[in-house]
């Protein structure tokens, strides 16, 4: 199979490129927020894919989809983001959120 059909089995979403491509990483940061019943928290969470606009977390932390909490990155600055997504990966049982930053210029914005 050459290069052109090895495209054309993947069909025409493959072929156009994500504006917001999502980069696999791996690096703690504090997590603060409150929970779904209502309490402060401040933890540690690692996480595993950033894009741009957004990441995927793990945390134990018990969130609700549209809260808002803070990141605190080992770099750059401190960030504010909206949990848009919340489940248990069935190969690990961990738990992982999706944020979405409210800083359009994402996590290396000056």
């Amino acid at each position: 199979m050459n290069d052109e059909e090895k495209q054309e089995s993947l069909g025409p979403s493959s072929l156009t490129p994500r504006s917001n491509q999502r980069v696999p990483v791996n690096f703690s940061l504090i997590l603060e927020g409150r929970t779904s019943a209502g309490e402060q928290f401040s933890v540690t969470a690692d996480a595993v894919r950033v894009s741009r606009g957004g990441a995927t977390l793990i945390t134990d932390a018990a969130v609700e989809l549209g809260s808002t909490v803070v990141l605190k990155p080992p770099f750059g600055r401190v960030l504010d983001a909206e949990v848009n997504g919340v489940w248990v990966d069935e190969v690990d049982n961990q738990q992982r959120i999706g944020i979405k930053l409210l800083d359009q210029n994402g996590w290396f914005a000056e």
